[in-house]
């Protein structure tokens, strides 16, 4: 299965930030879309970082409350592991595992159009597994 089958389900909305956005207008937005990340972004589909709940905690943590007031640029992740819309699922989910990632921008000929997340791998890997589980089933009662 591809990036482009989970995308189908999923849909491709992405919530970016620019860099110099306070990371208290970075919460609103998280707030707001009931998301836990989003990607940081100067403009025209680039993919200049990416933040998360964790980074703010983090930055919280190291700098105090100021970090609030502060560019989200400060806290991003700005070496952003993205894949493409061909990618595929098990290998994807493979690199989430391994590199400790939940969030991950896919890009088409370098600009961004959709996000992945961990539960949408695992949403739609749990919708194959039915899926076989059903013509297995189908199959055992003819």
């Amino acid at each position: 299965m591809k990036i482009s089958d989970v995308l189908r389900n999923k849909g491709t909305d992405v919530v970016t930030v620019t860099p110099d956005s306070s990371v208290g207008e970075l919460l609103a937005l998280l707030a707001e879309h009931r998301i836990g990340a989003v990607v940081v972004s100067s403009g025209e589909g680039s993919v200049d970082g990416i933040v998360s709940e964790r980074d703010v905690v983090r930055g919280i943590h190291r700098d105090g409350v100021s970090v609030l007031e502060g560019p989200v640029s400060a806290i991003m992740t700005a070496q952003v592991h993205t894949c493409g819309e061909h990618d595929e699922v098990r290998d994807l989910a493979t690199q989430m595992t391994e590199r400790r990632i939940r969030h991950v921008p896919v890009v088409r000929e370098g600009k961004l159009v959709a996000i992945v997340s961990i539960g949408d791998v695992v949403a739609h890997r749990i919708r194959d597994l039915a899926a076989e589980r059903d013509q297995l089933e189908a199959y055992i009662t003819q």
